[in-house]
């Protein structure tokens, strides 16, 4: 009877190291073949985005709708990468899909915020109120459009940071665009002490203007004002028109250029004062 029981255990162990071994080897085969489509499915993402690229850079398509496109297609050919790994590891589609569509509701508050991101896109690419390499200012930061992504807009800073913010955000709130015009006005307000010959004043300023063939005549005229009697200066106004590219190097260099004159001029610049004065007893 002990030897009956003993055998019978022999074979029963026998039977399920022989299913581990058959289900593993075929879990193994299921895996390594989930691995082969994925990277498989990465390379040809790869070339398409690559063919994509070239396409559109025969047609001379806008960069912003360049990168657009670009993301979209990217995402899209990830999502499809993504369902066939499923598929190839046993899942039925069919019945992923399924589940997908039960937790639908879930799903599509998970991804409202990225859905508005998206139709954003597609009304910055419509309407156009930036592309890339325009210098805008949103969302309290400013820099040069690099992208227009999918569910993004990405700036590239003066300091060199990459910004990544919502196209959501970017379509439906305030978007300062310094690049949209071919031309800028300059502004400066220059203070000079009081009691000096405003004339003077006028005829230097006008004079280093006139040496700038950066500042332009058109649409106006450059603009010089006595605009207030402020505490401890006597304030200018100046304005000019330049164009877009020669806005940074005509504002930092007139005030170096105006520093020098005045200076050489005799012209003096304020400084706070206070006056006291002493009550008798």
């Amino acid at each position: 009877m002990i030897l009956l029981d003993a055998v019978v255990a022999n074979s029963r162990v026998e039977a399920v190291i022989r299913s581990l071994i058959e289900n593993g080897s075929q879990l193994g085969i299921t895996v390594v073949k989930a691995l082969i489509v994925f990277l498989v499915g990465r390379l040809i993402i790869n070339l398409l985005n690559k063919l994509c690229r070239k396409i559109l850079d025969k047609r001379n398509v806008d960069p912003s709708v360049k990168s657009f496109l670009g993301s979209l297609v990217n995402v899209s050919l990830t999502i499809l990468l993504i369902i066939s790994v499923i598929g190839a590891l046993g899942v039925q589609t069919a019945s992923f899909a399924a589940l997908l569509a039960s937790a639908g509701v879930a799903i599509g508050m998970a991804l409202s915020g990225n859905l508005s991101n998206f139709a954003g896109g597609l009304i910055i690419l419509l309407f156009k109120p930036y592309k890339v390499g325009d210098y805008i200012e949103a969302q309290g930061v400013g820099g040069t459009v690099k992208e227009i992504q999918m569910f993004h807009t990405v700036l590239n800073t003066p300091d060199n940071k990459m910004i990544y913010i919502p196209n959501g955000s970017m379509s439906s709130n305030l978007v300062t665009n310094f690049s949209a015009q071919d031309v800028r006005r300059v502004d400066w307000t220059f203070g000079v002490e009081y009691g000096s010959d405003y004339e003077k004043v006028r005829q230097v300023i006008e004079s280093v203007l006139a040496k700038d063939a950066r500042i332009l005549s058109t649409p106006a005229e450059p603009f010089i004002a006595l605009s207030a009697l402020a505490d401890s200066s006597v304030n200018v106004v100046v304005r000019v028109w330049v164009k877009s590219a020669d806005y940074w190097d005509v504002y930092f260099g007139m005030n170096k250029t105006i520093y020098a004159t005045f200076n050489q001029e005799g012209i003096g610049f304020p400084f706070p004062q206070l006056t006291v004065h002493q009550a008798k007893d």
